[in-house]
């Protein structure tokens, strides 16, 4: 299996005042192409920052990250945001779309950092679209969506640049149960493509749709176990 997340020694200090605060305290962690993961940890435990940092949203205090053979602990802010323009598609808990673009125009936007033209904008959007099933819905506005449409479109956006990594934090957190498991089986679709996915979840029933659940406590990983995965 080739690793696409090499995480060594991992540690980030935060200044609190006159004080230093220790939040991450060492993580080691691989995780391997195409893995489902889920990274579980009651609040304050650290996997907020863990996200950020895997995510290239922060750098760490001291160790290593290599994602896809790049070295990403020593990056510029313009480097990171670079690769975390190729490398990574984010899923949010608030769905974070722009409320007066259409979906396709939301789902298009990375494409437009990339510096894609519009033709090819429009054909990858509008092709991930259909794979969430929003064909019918390209035209709308977020506030002529319900909350999973909204979620779907955020969905489609994270994956439309082709990551290596999709990033879903807490991604059914305002959602009803209904919709949270037609947006869990969506997910379950789109790692059955080949996607690697991280979940951020407090949810012991969402987590239970990864294949991998870790779990932090207090800045460090306590338990790491594969699981069998829930059949949607």
């Amino acid at each position: 299996m080739s690793s696409i997340i090499s995480i060594k020694a991992l540690k980030r200090d935060f200044a609190l005042g006159n004080q230093i605060v220790k939040v991450l305290k060492g993580i080691d962690l691989e995780v391997n192409k195409n893995e489902y993961v889920a990274l579980m940890g009651p609040s304050g435990s650290g996997k907020s920052t863990l996200m950020n940092l895997i995510g290239c949203l922060d750098t760490p205090t001291s160790g290593t990250y290599v994602l896809n053979n790049n070295d990403v602990s020593e990056l510029s802010d313009d480097e990171l945001a670079e690769i975390r323009n190729r490398e990574i598609g984010f899923v949010f808990q608030t769905f974070n779309l722009l409320p007066r673009s259409t979906a396709l125009d939301n789902v298009a936007l990375p494409l437009v950092y990339a510096g894609q033209d519009k033709a090819k904008r429009e054909a990858r959007a509008t092709e991930v679209l259909t794979q969430v099933g929003l064909s019918d819905r390209m035209d709308h506005r977020p506030n002529q969506l319900s909350g999973g449409q909204r979620q779907r479109v955020a969905v489609a956006r994270a994956m439309v640049n082709k990551p290596s990594i999709i990033l879903a934090d807490e991604p059914t957190g305002n959602l009803d149960s209904k919709t949270s498991v037609e947006i869990m089986k969506l997910f379950d679709e789109i790692h059955k493509q080949g996607n690697t996915i991280i979940l951020v979840t407090h949810e012991e029933d969402i987590a239970e749709h990864a294949e991998r659940i870790i779990r932090l406590t207090d800045g460090l990983i306590t338990s790491d176990e594969k699981v069998e995965k829930v059949q949607a």
